[in-house]
């Protein structure tokens, strides 16, 4: 309903800017994405019209990119929840910080516009009031309306082709704003496109101008391409482009760091995560992609080869630190940076589940969103050995655990400490603990049987 309301509101506004003798024009990805037959997330204008124009010609309008002649445009009604990006057709001048023109130039030709955009497949126009029907008709299947398409740029050939390609000089493209190298590699893995040769070239070339791009940015790009199900064949071509070396030296290092064969069949470090990020799902949470990424990021400064086998000593806590440098880097929150240490510092703790007490492994499912820690594991198993005994273990009994058990209300607080004698320390925690781990364990369900193991294990006058 939401993608029929917000196709709705973008004809609305086409018509009433064609009423008024202006041209206007469905724009960009949207248009790609109905020839895909894809659900675009949202729908662009484009028009002749100038900023102040629209503003004043639709009544809820928003100017928060109208010195780059954009204005957003919303729905009447204010629950609608979504605007409708509408630009005025623009060339870019110069572009000094390698990611936003120092400023525009508004031109009256839909060609003009289009020819300063990034790729073929995102620069074709849609006429959706172009012959008898078609406005009924594109409501009811948009994807069929090639004959309404505007294309300047050899979109139409591309897209059939399944190639990404720069319109004009790529080198131009890419040094107007350097974001677009990442994103011609998440759109090639999206779609299963490949990049077009001098559009790679091109790209390779100039890899290293993308640290000029804030880390948000390169962030942003990244978990889209570890959350779009296609995160295989996007670090595949983040390593071809020599993006990945520039973006993640922690990743790129991988390659050619060995694993012992009887426990990593696959192969290296590198291959062993291309295989785990093969697994990814469609619209996993982005903290699980990245751990998914990061789990293993400590091998390469541990590994050691010792006598019997291939060792990575502590590569656990080493790639703590290093993913939360990573995370430190990329600016993630403190909540997302805190679950993507966990799914690193956890990975390896399953091999021991079998052999945990009660106690421990009850205090294992208390990890925050603990289905993210079984989906890493499993997924961990099937890069590798491909052996999921520990994987079926843990789930089975995280999942017949019930919540009361994992998260029992305590026997005894404070509280009742110093009400038995005790005086407030350091060895409260300690003692509280002990109570908690045998009520986790089952040999205690009373507060007296608390206070009786308190009492047994911290005698009064030696607590301190």
């Amino acid at each position: 309903m939401a993608a029929t309301q917000q196709l709705e509101a973008a004809l609305h506004i086409i018509e009433t800017l064609r009423s008024k003798g202006y041209e206007a024009y469905l724009a960009g990805g949207c248009v790609r994405d109905l020839l895909l037959g894809r659900d675009p997330a949202d729908y662009d204008v484009a028009t002749n019209a100038s900023p102040d124009l629209v503003l004043d010609m639709f009544p809820r309008t928003f100017a928060v990119g109208a010195h780059f002649g954009v204005v957003l445009v919303a729905p009447d009604t204010e629950d609608a929840g979504f605007v409708t990006e509408v630009a005025t057709f623009r060339s870019d001048l110069s572009y000094s910080d390698g990611r936003h023109p120092d400023a525009v130039r508004y031109t009256q030709t839909a060609e003009e516009d289009v020819r300063r955009r990034d790729f073929t497949i995102n620069g074709l126009l849609l006429d959706p009031l172009r012959g008898d029907g078609v406005l009924d008709e594109i409501r009811r299947s948009p994807s069929l309306f090639r004959s309404a398409i505007l294309d300047y740029v050899g979109g139409l050939a591309d897209l059939d082709a399944g190639i990404v390609r720069a319109i004009g000089r790529p080198e131009q493209r890419f040094e107007e704003d350097h974001l677009r190298m990442l994103r011609a590699v998440r759109f090639a893995a999206r779609f299963g496109f490949e990049i077009e040769p001098a559009t790679q070239q091109a790209i390779r070339s100039l890899a290293a101008r993308i640290a000029a791009v804030s880390r948000e940015r390169i962030r942003d790009e990244l978990t889209k391409m570890l959350t779009e199900g296609h995160t295989r064949r996007a670090f595949e071509l983040l390593d071809q482009t020599g993006l990945l070396y520039h973006v993640l030296p922690e990743i790129a290092v991988m390659k050619g760091v060995e694993q012992p064969p009887q426990f990593h069949p696959e192969g290296d470090v590198w291959v062993h995560t291309l295989m785990l990020l093969e697994q990814l799902p469609p619209g996993c949470s982005p903290t699980l992609a990245w751990g998914a990424l990061l789990h293993d990021v400590g091998k390469p400064p541990t590994f050691r080869r010792a006598p019997d086998r291939i060792r990575f000593d502590g590569h656990v806590e080493i790639g703590v630190a290093i993913g939360a440098e990573v995370c430190r880097r990329f600016r993630f929150s403190n909540d997302e940076t805190r679950q993507i240490l966990a799914l690193i510092e956890n990975h390896m703790r399953f091999m021991d589940a079998q052999r945990m007490k009660a106690s421990t492994l009850k205090r294992f499912f208390r990890l925050e969103r603990f289905e993210d820690h079984l989906a890493l594991h499993r997924m961990d198993c099937l890069a590798g050995s491909g052996h999921l005994e520990h994987w079926e273990f843990v789930r089975e009994r995280f999942f017949s655990t019930p919540e009361a058990a994992v998260r029992p209300k305590p026997l005894i607080t404070g509280r009742e400490l110093i009400a038995a004698g005790y005086t407030p320390g350091e060895k409260f925690r300690e003692m509280l603990r002990a109570a908690e781990d045998a009520q986790l364990e089952g040999s205690i369900a009373t507060p007296e049987e608390a206070l009786q193991l308190v009492r047994a294990r911290f005698p009064i006058g030696r607590t301190r």
